[in-house]
């Protein structure tokens, strides 16, 4: 087909490319067994592929080597490798068993070797075909090693070359990649049906047994093309709520109308998003340069003390003005504390958890949720507000019926650092659109977003209870203190510090944070760092020693250091759940019944959805149960986490 055939070898570092010159000879149609018959090994580089090809292939072949590509988007980071290589060879698996297909004894006859990638592919499509007698062929273009690429189904560009020279030049690509981007699979790979047993005998752990050490180098940064895909999936992502749904045929009919009506409502939205992005402030830092800027404009980060010092006084007032409600105060402005803390240093979790996701570090360390709920005249709304005062000097807020998760992450690529307040969510708008939003962990990644906001609800009992896999990725506020209308018309306090608060104090803040955050970003890219990085103890250290060298007089028992543990520990996050039974065991001790030979407690809640809010509620080491209006639960671990000394009640 080509006997024309001139190589060009470029030097790497000038940045210039292989190029294969060839000459046209002529094009013509063969059966695809025809392209590979009379050859007895073959060394193959393919991306996607149907496994039934390939045993249909390797038929047709003594010995034979393939690696598996991926042409997924991804950083490869370790868990992605991980991912991948599982994934592809429970495929291979699947298909080997549902089609009585045996490539495990061409593995262990040593007469094929299967490899995974665990570095990104060239775009080479590669198949190397050597005979006995000498013969060599290369064939190339864009077909994978599928039934659909060399049986006609869709159309391919497919070429070969006969000869030495082209089968040397290719095969050095071969077998560079080979080494150094992939992992072998085993049989025992491909025969341990176990997913979690499965996970030592990947090919990228195999590979660190072999070698006793090997370097995973994420991707930090993505070439243009490869962020085309990205804006590409998430522009897809974007149109989604606003086409037309595909019928029960799954078929989209689109007719002059409908795409009337599709266009109104891009065009309704873009002009949202537009309004959006006028109104709402983009607060930016730059760790690296340890600069912060609000709307494009560059933040004094060195404010005046006396003004630093009023911005502590009226907020201090401001929280010591909660003392005139009813309820549970002490606890009240404990929380509004913790919660200010995480508020003021939300800022700077987008860019931990990037950090955390390309180093396979734990992302629950920074949430970007928060979560204040309980009952009205808390005080709640006026709080946040007086909050975004003190960070960028205005109230901002959403209403609840504008939230849904499209539009929330539709937000979250809008704003940047300023938290986005969603005012008295509803339960059935929080199950509905709450819950999918806050477990979406994945947000932001590809995107290499690292400025997006956290978002924060508010909400009142009508919230009845928060599920675990909520809690454990929430900055949960419970408040269970209050005030009467006629106080809150009488009270001044918010006003007057909303009136007279600026940012003095936060950007002092800012240029404190900035300068701490860069030391924990590079704990978490280190392997050598065993703690989990505590942004959240660095913002209250770094709050309480602006206070003590600012505030005139003793700082209120409320503003103390805090680390994660006074955040996500059972006795935070389970802290509604012990005062429903702590008040139960307090009034009716004919609610519970203790069965210590079997070391059971059981309590009837008086209602099914009852029972439900507290089994949400209840961590995990209870082993607790429903039975009907009943919670069955381990009395012993019971005992210690209620404080309760639980006996039998006659």
């Amino acid at each position: 087909m080509m006997d024309q055939i001139e190589f060009v070898n470029v030097a790497r570092e000038s940045k210039e490319i292989d190029v294969v010159k060839m000459e046209f000879i002529q094009a013509e149609s063969m059966p695809w067994k025809d392209l590979f018959k009379g050859y007895e090994k073959i060394y193959a580089i393919t991306y996607s592929s149907g496994i039934k090809f390939i045993v249909k292939l390797l038929d047709l072949f003594e010995y034979g080597e393939i690696i598996f590509g991926n042409d997924e988007v991804m950083s490869y980071n370790l868990q992605e490798i991980m991912a991948y290589q599982l994934k592809t060879i429970e495929r291979i698996r699947e298909t080997m068993t549902k089609s009585k297909m045996d490539l495990i004894t061409k593995i262990d006859n040593e007469e094929l070797k299967l490899y995974v990638a665990r570095k990104r592919l060239s775009h080479e499509k590669i198949y190397l075909l050597e005979s006995s007698d000498g013969r060599k062929r290369t064939v190339l273009g864009s077909a994978n090693m599928s039934q659909s690429a060399f049986e006609g189904a869709q159309r391919e560009n497919i070429c070969y070359i006969d000869g030495e020279a082209a089968f040397e030049w290719y095969m050095n690509s071969f077998k560079e990649y080979k080494e150094d981007c992939s992992d072998n699979i085993s049989v025992s790979a491909l025969t341990y049906a176990d997913e979690d047993e499965n996970i030592e005998e990947l090919p990228v752990m195999k590979a660190v047994k072999v070698q006793k050490a090997l370097i995973i180098e994420p991707q930090e940064s993505f070439d243009d093309d490869v962020k085309f895909v990205m804006d590409v999936k998430n522009l897809a992502k974007k149109f989604t709520p606003f086409v037309p749904k595909p019928g029960q045929s799954g078929k989209t009919v689109l007719i002059p109308d409908e795409i009337k009506k599709t266009k109104k409502r891009i065009l309704d939205a873009v002009k949202m998003e537009k309004e959006i992005r006028s109104e709402y402030p983009q607060l930016v830092v730059d760790t690296d340069e340890k600069t912060v800027t609000l709307n494009g404009k560059m933040l004094d980060l060195n404010p005046n003390a006396g003004e630093i010092r009023q911005d502590i006084k009226l907020f201090i007032q401001y929280m010591e003005g909660y003392q005139t409600f009813h309820g549970d105060i002490a606890n009240l402005q404990r929380r509004y504390y913790e919660f200010a803390n995480w508020f003021f240093a939300s800022p700077f979790m987008a860019v931990m958890r990037d950090t955390a996701t390309r180093y396979n570090q734990h992302l629950l360390p920074y949430p970007v949720f928060g979560l204040l709920y309980g009952q009205s005249k808390a005080g709640k709304t006026s709080f946040l507000e007086t909050l975004l005062k003190m960070m960028i000097g205005q109230k901002l807020k959403i209403p609840a019926s504008d939230f849904t998760r499209s539009s929330i992450e539709s937000l979250k690529r809008t704003v940047q650092g300023v938290p986005i307040v969603v005012d008295d969510l509803t339960q059935a708008r929080f199950t509905q659109h709450a819950i999918e939003t806050i477990k979406n962990d994945g947000f932001g990644f590809n995107e290499q977003m690292i400025h997006y906001p956290a978002v924060v609800i508010s909400a009142n009992e009508d919230v009845k209870a928060i599920a675990s896999e909520v809690t454990r990725r929430t900055i949960i506020c419970r408040v269970q203190a209050g005030v009467t209308n006629t106080e809150l018309v009488k009270n001044n306090i918010v006003r007057r510090t909303q009136r007279e608060i600026g940012t003095a104090f936060y950007r002092e803040y800012l240029r404190r944070m900035a300068e701490a955050i860069p030391r924990h970003l590079e704990a978490l890219r280190s392997d050598e760092n065993s703690s989990v990085p505590d942004i959240l103890a660095t913002s209250s250290q770094i709050l309480i020693r602006i206070m003590k060298e600012h505030y005139e007089g003793v700082l209120p028992s409320f503003i103390k250091e805090l680390t994660l543990d006074d955040y996500f520990n059972e006795k935070i996050t389970g802290a509604n759940a012990i005062k429903t039974i702590q008040n139960a065991w307090a009034v009716n001790k004919k609610l519970f019944i203790v069965r210590k030979n079997i070391n059971q407690l059981t309590y009837n809640a008086g209602q099914v959805w009852e029972a439900d809010r507290l089994i949400k509620e209840l961590p995990e080491f209870l082993e607790a149960y429903k039975v009907r209006d009943s919670v069955i639960m381990r009395l012993d671990r019971a005992t210690e986490f209620f404080a309760i000394k639980f006996r039998r009640f006659f």
